[in-house]
């Protein structure tokens, strides 16, 4: 744009120039033809000037400048000075012409530019928009309608047609994959569900034909031993499939029941069967009511394996002290030293020694029951004790 100016600017002004000259030229040469014609020599300075010379010189052309008494200013003429023989006289015949100044020339250029292009802004600025938003119209509505997709829902997605090549071959495989995601996930939660139900039965079998044999028959100690012992795995194995199958289900969002939950009404629930399983000190210690948004069962779910997990893991004859608020959710129990790998914790199948016959899944269930309401939950060791602290965000009411 600055180079086409700049030629933009030279070219006018030796438009301008040539067309003066021309005219210039044109002015003299009617002159000349009047003198032939035995005219008397007339003058209009400072525009026209004859004048009778002695003898002829080359004819020339210059600028000079000439006080305008109109504009009080000087002005820029463009002259032409010829020399003509005419009837045996010789003439000095003088024709000016005003000329455009060339700062006249370039703010007018400037001015028209900038015109031009304010004007071929705000025209592709609004072909571009309207044209944009044309273009993309079928890209975000169908945005729109994936952010809605759920794979729960057995409805097929209706996605919006367009005439733009790419969007239709993406609408076509948006289309196979939201039904291939959700065949997988309905697969998937028959098989889960099929292996917790089948696995059930033969496991509650075992389990009565072992207690019917401890009963009925007469067994060595070490053979009581073995079928006490092989009871707990058939036990604890039921525990594993009971719980690999809830955070399947947690996974899988399968949890939709939201409702105004007592959290202290829980935990005083679970403290009681606490109580009454084990020779356990449970202090729990609230301020008033704290009211959540969850799954009923989930909020007992968490109770249960937090409380369990501080029983199980407290120092004996020391105490389990809870504390519940509108903010949070504390648990403490008394230990000897901190855990080892702190960042394990939550993990799955996360056990600090072998000696502990648990899944090692039920702290790994709290943090997806956490993470699936947005609470924040944290442990750290303070003052020989191991503390659980549950944050509330925007469930709580």
């Amino acid at each position: 744009m600055i180079a086409s100016t700049i030629a933009l600017y030279f070219y006018t002004k030796q438009l301008l120039q040539n067309e003066v000259e021309e005219e210039l030229f044109s002015t003299e040469a009617r002159i000349e033809n009047s003198l032939k014609s035995n005219t008397q020599p007339f003058s209009l300075p400072p525009v026209i000037e004859v004048v009778e010379i002695s003898d002829l010189k080359e004819e020339f052309l210059k600028d000079t400048l000439i006080y305008d008494p109109s504009q009080s200013e000087d002005e820029v003429f463009r002259e032409l000075s010829t020399f003509k023989k005419i009837n045996n006289k010789y003439y000095r015949i003088t024709v000016r012409n005003l000329v455009v100044e060339s700062k006249d020339i370039l703010i007018a250029i400037v001015v028209s530019y900038f015109i031009i292009i304010l004007l071929a802004f705000i025209f592709l600025y609004y072909l571009n928009s309207e044209g944009n938003r044309k273009l993309w119209a079928p890209f975000f509505k169908n945005l729109e309608v994936m952010k809605g997709f759920s794979i729960k829902s057995n409805r097929p997605i209706k996605m919006l047609d367009s005439d733009i090549l790419e969007f239709r071959e993406l609408n076509n495989e948006i289309l196979m994959l939201t039904k291939k995601v959700r065949d997988d996930y309905q697969n998937l939660k028959q098989f889960t569900e099929d292996l917790s139900h089948e696995m059930q039965t033969p496991l509650a079998i075992m389990q009565a034909k072992i207690e019917n044999i401890i009963n009925e028959k007469k067994l060595s100690e070490d053979q009581y031993l073995q079928f006490s012992s092989l009871q707990k795995d058939i036990l604890r194995l039921k525990q594993l499939n009971k719980r690999l199958t809830l955070l399947t289900k947690i996974e899988n969002n399968q949890f939709i029941n939201i409702d105004k939950i007592d959290l202290t009404k829980i935990i005083n629930k679970t403290v009681e069967n606490f109580k009454e399983l084990f020779d356990a000190d449970i202090h729990f210690s609230e301020a008033k009511k704290v009211f959540v948004l969850m799954d009923p069962y989930l909020a007992e779910v968490l109770c249960n394996n937090l409380i369990s997990n501080a029983v199980k893991h407290s120092e004996e004859s020391k105490p389990v002290n809870i504390t519940c608020t509108k903010e949070c959710l504390i648990i403490k129990n008394a230990g000897n030293t901190a855990i080892a790998m702190p960042e394990n914790l939550f993990h799955r199948f996360y056990r600090e020694s072998n000696s502990n016959h648990s899944t090692g899944l039920g702290l790994a269930i709290v943090k997806k029951i956490c993470e699936l309401y947005d609470f924040d939950i944290s442990y750290k060791f303070q003052d020989n004790n191991h503390m659980f602290t549950i944050l509330f965000k925007s469930t709580k009411i």
